[in-house]
């Protein structure tokens, strides 16, 4: 699958739409993340089990971990989707407990496994998130994302047919539609070609160091976090193991990417994991 419809080659650098105009840089001493002691259970299984966390504003972090780790689970909580069953969490400053609504509008969550209505358009679907974000100008801010992102030539197809790839760049594309201060994304770049999914992750770089904004992924693409990540939190069976920038847990780990760390991690003993660290 190619980015565009067209056969014209992709630009060298990723442009971004430069609409609404906003600055993510203040109170850059706070952390965008604040996460103490969350827990989270379900009748019959612990999904979060007292983890804490910071992600500094103004840059990129991922939790890393299994299927099953607590990764979606707390991407949820921080969304304000789920309720945790104890601990506290402030997003943006705001305690998402008591003042969610404070915050969400000033964040935005992209996941290629969350459909948007398969009947609309896909125009049709980001006018109706862009009205409920408020925002002004909604045709050109969607017009300006479009290009951007290349769905131009398919913004008046019905979302339910839309290829796997495509899902995942309209996905973007809402996740983008209020500039968010704090991006949260679950496998950003799934169903992507290799060329495309470098040009996403590029147009990411990009937008995050234009806006100043906070990026936290969960990824099972080791490379992809590598590139795009500053701080990396390993987390297994609902618990945080270990922490760093990639770098720092390649070296301690002895090994030469982040994809073998991450199979130690998963593969190794809580107790050997706790040598380590």
């Amino acid at each position: 699958m190619r980015f565009g419809e067209s056969d014209e080659r992709q630009p060298a650098s990723p442009m971004l739409a430069d609409q609404p105009a906003m600055s993510h840089i203040g109170a850059m001493f706070e952390p965008a993340v604040t996460v103490e002691n969350l827990v989270k259970h379900y009748p019959t299984a612990v999904a979060v089990d007292g983890i804490s966390f910071t992600v500094r504003r103004g840059v990129t972090a991922a939790l890393l971990g299994g299927n099953g780790a607590g990764k979606t689970t707390t991407l949820s909580i921080l969304l304000g989707l789920l309720l945790p069953t104890a601990g506290s969490v402030r997003v943006l400053g705001e305690d998402m407990l008591r003042h969610r609504y404070r915050a969400l509008p000033r964040m935005n969550f992209s996941s290629p496994f969350v459909d948007l209505p398969h009947r609309l358009t896909v125009r049709q679907n980001l006018l109706i998130y862009a009205r409920l974000y408020g925002l002004p100008r909604r045709g050109e801010r969607i017009e300006r994302l479009a290009e951007d992102l290349q769905i131009a030539g398919f913004l008046e197809r019905p979302a339910g047919k839309l290829s796997a790839g495509q899902k995942t760049r309209v996905a973007l594309a809402k996740a983008l539609l209020n500039e968010p201060e704090l991006l949260l994304l679950d496998e950003p770049t799934a169903s992507l070609d290799p060329d495309t999914g470098d040009w996403v992750r590029g147009y990411l770089e990009a937008y995050r160091a234009r806006t100043g904004a906070t990026i936290l992924m969960a990824s099972h693409n080791m490379a992809e976090v590598e590139r795009l990540c500053s701080e990396v939190m390993m987390m297994k069976a609902g618990r945080i193991v270990d922490r760093g920038s990639p770098k720092a847990l390649i070296d301690r780990y002895g090994r030469t990417n982040l994809e073998e760390v991450f199979l130690h991690i998963a593969r190794g003993s809580h107790a050997e994991l706790e040598r380590v660290a």
